[in-house]
């Protein structure tokens, strides 16, 4: 539960729980309250009827009863006035003698809450007490009868009795309304409702409206591009708006910090490239100044001598300029982008001509020279890699101790295809590592320091890299692999 609109639906759904929790008490609690006033009701009714009948065997001792055989007014009088003393304290209850066959024979209400005393029969209820009593003397015992209706429960409790007169019986009746002070635990229960209703609705109004913002603030800063962060609209909510607030100043100091580094890195490659335009500068006016000397001195040499001095002086300038066109070739190879022609190679038959190439000069010096792992084929241009490769070898030649090796060797990987010239000299100072690519930064007196650096730029337009592998250790000399995007067009042989 780490989202807010799980939070607030969890807290729905507990206060539903609740309210439905609160509404199912106060209904036991009305059904419990409701059972005992009519367990009351029931015992006050058939004490009641006890009474009545006390009261009548009390008037039937030692009569023989009427004597034209049925009731006459006189008697339906002392029986409703002894049913009324049997009832006098009996608040709330109504009742009477029965006779089968001929009805009612007395009925009293002593405490009837009306203006004046209750004499006649209920007529709504004439049936059911009817009913109560045929009971009551056809089976000879106690009979009680509950009617729930509306709000109200009609209890009915009718008992036999025994004298001169046959088939009498006595009966109760009262009415048992709904729970005294319930009314108002009614209105609590729709006010809890109405609160849980209205609180599940702003609940829902709450999840539709901030996931709406929220949404919309995603939706905003899905936009930001290369400018930065964009500038969210605030939504009303006032703890949205704050966090809104925090996102477009944060936006706005990142925006400035990110001119600032533009800015930064704007002067810095322009002082970068004025330090590079320096440094070449520098190295093409070192490079060129030693011919141009040399070719002066050859021409003052020239027109102070005879003819054959003049002559010798005269090749000795063409060897110059000749060496300078050079230097003009390799910066324009630096400088010219080429675009590389790929074919598929035989990696051994390429290799091994390689090393050919530079046979005889590792005889002078008696080196090792062997090539590795060359089976298979690959797709290259053989003229830029060859250049690159003649441009490794000869320095790893020139760099190796007298009798040491040089190994010229590839290795595959999933997306790679690198060729490895290593050799077994000293390696490369550790204060050249840095600037070893640069142009005119070379370790001999009489290199120009072009070489690595147009070899870069050659590789760089086959798509691949040249890079230092190993600058040198005590078990061996330096590592230059050339690492070329592998085509797949290569199978091993």
């Amino acid at each position: 539960m780490h989202s807010l609109r799980t939070r607030l639906f969890g807290l729905w759904g507990l206060s539903l729980a609740a309210c439905i929790a609160v509404g199912f008490l106060l209904l036991q609690l009305y059904q419990q309250s409701t059972d005992a006033q009519v367990g009351r009701a029931e015992a006050v009714i058939a004490r009641a009827c006890d009474l009545i009948r006390d009261r009548y065997g009390f008037y039937a001792t030692g009569w023989a009863g009427p004597r034209q055989g049925q009731p006459d007014d006189r008697l339906r009088s002392d029986l409703a006035t002894a049913v009324g003393l049997a009832l006098a304290k009996q608040q709330g209850v109504e009742g009477g003698i029965w006779q089968a066959g001929a009805g009612p024979l007395a009925y009293a209400f002593p405490t009837y809450e009306g203006t004046g005393p209750k004499t006649d029969l209920p007529t709504a209820e004439r049936d059911q007490i009817r009913a109560v009593n045929q009971q009551a003397a056809r089976d000879e015992q106690f009979v009680d009868r509950r009617t729930t209706f509306g709000s109200q429960t009609l209890l009915l409790y009718a008992c036999p009795l025994s004298g001169p007169i046959a088939g009498l019986t006595a009966w109760t009746m009262t009415r048992v309304q709904s729970v005294r002070g319930f009314q108002p635990q009614q209105l609590g229960l729709g006010v809890l409702l109405a609160l849980m209703l209205l609180m599940s609705a702003w609940l829902g109004r709450t999840l539709l409206v901030w996931g709406r913002h929220v949404r919309g603030i995603e939706a905003a800063l899905r936009t930001a591009g290369a400018g930065g962060m964009p500038t969210v609209g605030r939504t009303g909510e006032r703890e949205l708006d704050q966090i809104i607030d925090a996102l477009n100043d944060a936006g706005q100091r990142l925006a400035e910090a990110r001119r600032e580094a533009d800015s930064m890195t704007a002067r810095a490659a322009r002082a970068e490239r004025l330090a590079a335009l320096g440094r070449v500068a520098a190295g093409v006016a070192h490079e060129i100044r030693n011919p141009i000397a040399a070719a002066r001195l050859q021409g003052e040499n020239a027109l102070a001598g005879d003819d054959t001095r003049r002559r010798d002086a005269i090749g000795d300038m063409l060897g110059q300029i000749d060496r300078l066109d050079g230097l003009v070739g390799e910066l324009l190879a630096m400088t010219q982008r080429v675009e590389p022609n790929r074919v598929h190679v035989e990696l051994a038959a390429f290799l091994a001509q390689q090393v050919a190439r530079h046979k005889e000069t590792a005889q002078t010096k008696s080196l090792a020279v062997c090539v590795r792992d060359a089976a298979g084929t690959a797709a290259l241009d053989p003229a830029l890699i060859e250049r690159v490769l003649d441009n490794l070898m000869t320095n790893a030649i020139r760099h190796a101790p007298q009798g040491g090796s040089v190994t010229l060797s590839v290795e595959r990987q999933p997306d790679l295809l690198s060729f490895t010239v290593e050799d077994s000299g000293a390696g490369v100072p550790p204060e050249m590592t840095d600037r070893l690519f640069e142009p005119f930064v070379t370790g001999r007196a009489d290199g120009t320091g072009l070489g690595l650096a147009i070899a870069r730029e050659l590789i760089d337009a086959h798509g691949g890299r040249l890079v230092l592998r190993s600058a040198g250790s005590a078990t061996g000399g330096a590592v230059f692999a050339v690492e070329l995007p592998r085509e797949a067009e290569w199978q091993p042989s």
